[in-house]
């Protein structure tokens, strides 16, 4: 220690407090012997009397002795310190420089005798203890000196004891108890003891924290004469348990000193506080007692777990109660005043309840949900803790006060209540939505702990609170099932669940909607009706809404009624078969398919009601489904053309009626009953012209002049929208054949004999051969004239019969020669006219004659007109030569037959008439009339018949050749064929209108008039013998024939004549009716 603790002030000082204080006591024991010698004998003679006198006369006697002796050791004690203080002042005085440089070696010197004696220096404070060790601290110098301070010690050990003082001096504090994490705690170690002399006590260690256990405070050390106690250290601080009891105060000194204060009790973390140290006593003659520790606290009650799902919430833990305060230290014997008791520690709060848990909320399809739990009730709070007693006094001193009690801990507040599941969603196999689960109630409120007793009750803790907030609500109601399948209606909504005490109803859920209905079937062929849409199924009802709390909370809103599902929209109707087959009809439409009905819409819930909140709102009901639209009608199919085995064009098919659209559903109403939702709207029918009536068949065009042309077919009749189809056109007429003259007939038989023998005596001239009198027998030929020597003429040869149909004529026959000189030779017959070609004309006969009596050939006959048909004309017969006279004429050709006539064109087909409109349809076009056939052309007239040869002269004149005949007249051209009918306008629907009536085909036009025949060529002069007459002229060439009269134009007819109006405003006309002939 420094020498400058040491210094004669201070114990100067120290030496005139002894004397003080040996003053007091002298004073003290002087007062007190009056009182004490005064008191008057006991006035009974009893035993008991005597025995007390007795008693208080040894005290006395005892207590004067003792007093003597302090006096004498007193004074002797002022008399050292005061020596003490001469010798350290003449020390300093005479060696001040060598005790600054050596101060080190003096102390050193001064301590070495007791250090090696007793362990202990002479000056100087003990050692101080190790920490985490426990060890204790080291004792302070016997003369002078503070112990040192005990180590801390290891987790869960005993601090170490403080150091004792020498003779003046402080004891050393108590090391701290070890803290452990797995036990109990170390105790406190206690103060060590004050000097013997002067000094005080040190104060005890704090105790160890410890997880089951806390450890006790150390105890304050005492001391020796004069000095007070030390404190008693605090508690430690409990984990599970009890919380450390405080240390005792130390006593005060012997002589005089007041009492070491008990040390505060230990907290708990979770139950009660430890108990407060016991004071020490004052001196025994002079000295107040120590105040009793105050007790630790209680520890606030844990709060209680949360319930599981559903479940009650758990109750909270109750508070620890508050420690007992230490009791007061005793007094000393004189004029000394009782410590006062601790207060007792305040009871911890009760832990708040658990809160309910939440109800399950529902997963599968259609179960509803849990209820909630109710809340967990509050904890009671701790009991606050007992005031210790105030300590007692001796003689003219004060009793200690008691302590005040500990406060009541605050009861715990209750739990909210957990809210109720929601019910699961409807599906496919649960079409229903779950109910909502009910809400739970709030926890209690804890109780409060009772005040601890003393000098002041301690307050009673209140109570804690119940919860009045809206929990513990009903959970929601599940949803219906939205339907994918028309035949199945929306789920229902669950229903919401109740609301706990406080808690408001759930809401109820929403109904699922309908599903559309299906799509109608397309036709499976042509023809075939659309399918019908499918009707929506209906949507569901909601869930009512759940009850608000019997003290708070309001209704559940009512679940929204679902939609009814929309109307499958109609499929379209077939269109019907074109037909293929030349003359056929074609097929009749299908008829569009009807629209579905939409569904009915769910009815909402009604909203919960509520004993002190708002009622729920009640929930709509769903909007109806709209009806499913109408779908279009086929076309009829076209008819088919005519063609060379069917003139006629085939019938177009009848169209069809739209779908009509489908019925809307009706709205669902409100929870109520009160409010109806929208009603879906109708389905739309179809007002386009589909649905119409097919085109009739054209007529075949013919070809053929024997056939007229086909007619045109019918319009199919249109639908109630569709429009009438439109007549075929007629057929065109065949042009006719151009004429052709017949390719003669070759000879097939015989010619007919007929009467053609020649001329006899009897008849001089020749027969005329017989007609021919089929086709391929030719005329007969005309007998040859007869030579008789008896007649100066030679007999006519007989002409020719006519051909058969297509054969040549007969030939005429020669005429006779003359058998007398200057006779004149017969003329040749005329040929028959042919069926074919003409028959030849017979040669003229001979003439004989001299110079004298010249004779004269006969005439050369003329040649048969060519047959009609354009057959040539027959070749004229040769002059018979004369001799010395003129040579006989030549026969003139034949003129040829008159052409063939062309052919008629045949008759243009009818048109078709227009089918009917339907109701809002227009009537259809009637077909156009096929056209007439022109007239074929006349043949060209058969060509004229070469002239006959003149007739040859032997010294005469000869003759002049024949003439060709004419050619023949050109065949008449064929007639044109009539127009066909125009066909007759359909006749309207009710609000449409009627059709265009057809126009009537056009004539056709007369042929032309064949070119006549070409002329014969004219036949060679007759050649003569003599010088002075030339040769004859040939005969002139035949005139051309004349051309073939032109065919007469066919009639051409009027367009139809449409009927009356089918009725109706703006009605369109009726069917046209038949055309009328042209002229």
């Amino acid at each position: 220690m420094s020498f400058v603790f040491a210094s004669p002030e201070v114990l100067g000082a120290a030496a005139a407090q002894a004397a003080v204080i040996g003053s007091g006591v002298q004073t003290a024991g002087a007062w007190a012997a009056g009182p004490t010698t005064a008191l008057a004998g006991a006035l009974g003679a009893d035993e008991v009397s005597v025995a007390v006198a007795q008693l208080f006369d040894g005290h006395g006697q005892a207590y004067q002795a003792i007093s003597a002796q302090a006096a004498v050791f007193h004074g002797r004690f002022v008399a050292a310190l005061n020596a003490a203080a001469d010798s350290y002042a003449g020390a300093e005085a005479a060696g001040v420089s060598v005790l600054q440089s050596a101060g080190a070696d003096v102390m050193g010197a001064l301590n070495a005798p007791t250090m090696a004696w007793l362990g202990r220096p002479l000056i100087g404070d003990g050692a101080n203890g190790v920490d985490g060790t426990g060890g204790n601290g080291g004792a302070g110098g016997l003369l002078w000196g503070n112990g040192g301070r005990g180590g801390s010690g290891a987790a869960g050990q005993a601090g170490g004891r403080g150091g004792s003082a020498g003779l003046i001096g402080t004891g050393g504090a108590g090391g701290a108890g070890g803290a452990s994490v797995s036990g109990a705690g170390g105790v406190g170690g206690g103060g060590g003891a004050g000097g013997w002399l002067f000094g005080a006590g040190g104060q005890g260690g704090t105790g160890g924290n410890g997880l089951t256990t806390a450890g006790v405070g150390g105890h304050g050390g005492g001391t020796g004469l004069f000095g007070a106690g030390g404190a008693g250290g605090t508690g430690g601080i409990s984990g599970t348990g009890v919380g450390g009891g405080g240390g005792h105060g130390g006593n005060g000194g012997w002589v005089a000193g007041d009492g070491g204060a008990g040390g505060a009790g230990g907290t708990s973390n979770t139950g009660a506080g430890g108990s407060g140290g016991g004071a020490g006593r004052g001196g025994w003659v002079f000295g107040d007692g120590g105040a009793g520790g105050a007790g630790g606290d209680g520890a606030t009650g844990a709060a209680g777990a949360q319930g599981l799902t559903g479940q009650t919430g758990q109750t909270g833990h109750d508070g620890g109660a508050g420690g007992a305060g230490g009791a007061g230290g005793r007094g000393g014997w004189l004029f000394s005043a009782g410590g006062n008791g601790g207060a007792g520690g305040a009871g911890g709060a009760g832990g708040a309840g658990g809160a309910g848990g939440a109800g399950a909320t529902a997963t599968t399809a259609g179960t509803s949900g849990g209820n909630g739990g109710n809340g967990g009730a509050g904890g009671t709070g701790g009991d606050g803790g007992a005031g210790g007693a105030g300590g007692a006094t001796g003689w003219f001193g004060s009793t200690g006060t008691t302590g005040a009690g500990g406060n009541g801990g605050t009861g715990g507040n209750g739990a909210i209540a957990g809210n109720g599941g929601a019910g699961a969603n409807g599906d496919v196999l649960h079409l229903d939505g779950g109910n909502g689960g009910n809400g739970g109630n709030p926890g209690a409120s804890g109780a409060g702990g009772s005040g601890g007793t003393g000098s002041r009750t301690g307050a009673h803790g209140l109570a804690g609170t119940t919860p009045t907030t809206n929990a513990g609500d009903g959970g929601r109601g599940g949803d219906g099932y939205t339907s994918t399948d028309p035949t199945l209606n929306g789920g229902a909504g669950g229903n919401g669940g109740n609301g706990g005490d406080y808690g408001n109803g759930g809401a109820g859920g929403n109904g699922g909607n309908g599903a559309t209905g299906a799509l109608g079937t397309a036709p499976p062929a042509a023809g075939d009706p659309g399918g019908n849409g499918g009707n929506g199924s209906n949507g569901g009802n909601g869930g009512a809404g759940g009850t608000g709390g019997l003290i708070a909370g309001d209704g559940g809103a009512g679940g929204h009624g679902g939609g009814g599902g929309n109307g499958g929209n109609g499929a379209a109707g077939a269109n019907g078969t074109n037909a293929t087959i030349s003359g056929t009809n074609g097929g009749n439409a299908g008829a569009g398919g009807n629209g579905g009905n939409g569904g009915t819409g769910g009815n909402g819930g009604a909203g919960g009601a509520a004993t002190h909140g708002s009622a729920g709102a009640n929930g709509a009901g769903g909007a109806g489904g709209n009806g499913g639209d109408g779908a279009i009608a086929g076309d009829g199919g076209t008819g088919a053309n005519g063609d060379a085995t069917h003139f006629d064009g085939g019938n177009g098919g009848n169209g069809a009626n739209p779908g009509i659209g489908g019925l809307g559903g009706a709205g669902g109403t409100s929870g109520d009953g009160t409010t109806p939702a929208a009603h879906g709207t109708n389905g739309t029918t179809p007002t386009t012209t589909n649905g119409s009536g097919g085109r009739g068949g054209d007529g075949y065009t013919s070809t053929d002049p024997t056939l007229n042309g086909g007619k045109g077919g019918t319009g199919g009749n249109g639908g109630d929208y569709g429009n009438g189809g439109a007549g075929g056109n007629g057929g065109n007429g065949a042009t006719g054949t151009t004429g052709t003259n017949p390719t003669p007939h070759p000879v097939t038989s015989t010619a007919n004999p007929g009467t053609d023998a020649s001329g006899n005596q009897t008849l001089f001239n020749g027969g005329t051969g017989d007609n021919g009198a089929y086709a391929g027998q030719a005329g007969g030929n005309g007998g040859d004239g007869y030579a008789d020597f008896d007649q100066p003429f030679g007999g006519n040869g007989g002409d020719g019969g006519i051909g058969g149909p297509g054969t040549i004529g007969g030939t005429g026959g020669n005429g006779g020669y003359a058998a007398i000189v200057g006779g004149w030779g017969g003329d040749g017959g005329a040929g028959g006219d042919g069926g074919g070609a003409g028959g030849n004309g017979g040669n003229g006969g001979l003439g004989l004659g001299t110079s004298a009596l010249p004779g004269q050939g006969g005439e050369g006959g003329n040649g048969g007109n060519g047959g009609a048909g354009g057959g040539t004309g027959g070749t004229g017969g040769t002059g018979g030569g004369g001799f010395h006279g003129p040579g006989g004429a030549a026969g003139d050709g034949g003129t040829g037959g008159i052409g063939a006539t062309g052919g008629d064109g045949s008759n243009g087909g009818a048109g078709g008439a227009g089918g009917t409109g339907g109701l809002y349809g227009n009537g259809g076009n009637g077909g156009t009339g096929g056209t007439g056939g022109n007239g074929g052309t006349g043949a060209t007239g058969g060509t004229g018949g070469d002239g006959g040869i003149g007739g040859s002269s032997e010294a005469g004149t000869a003759a002049v050749g024949g003439d060709g005949g004419d050619g023949g007249t050109g065949g008449t051209g064929g007639n044109g064929g009539n127009g066909g009918d125009g066909g007759a306008a359909g006749a309207g629907g009710t609000y449409g209108q009627s059709g265009t009536n057809g126009t009537g085909g056009d004539a056709g036009t007369g042929g032309s008039g064949g070119e006549g025949g070409t002329g014969g060529n004219g036949g060679a002069g007759g050649e003569t013998s003599s010088t002075q007459s030339p040769d004859g002229l040939s005969g002139a060439t035949g005139a051309m024939g004349a051309s073939g009269q032109d065919g007469i134009a066919g009639t051409t007819p009027g367009t139809g004549t449409g009927g009356p109006p089918a009725g109706g405003p703006d009605g369109n006309g009726g069917d046209g009716g038949p055309g009328v002939p042209g002229p």
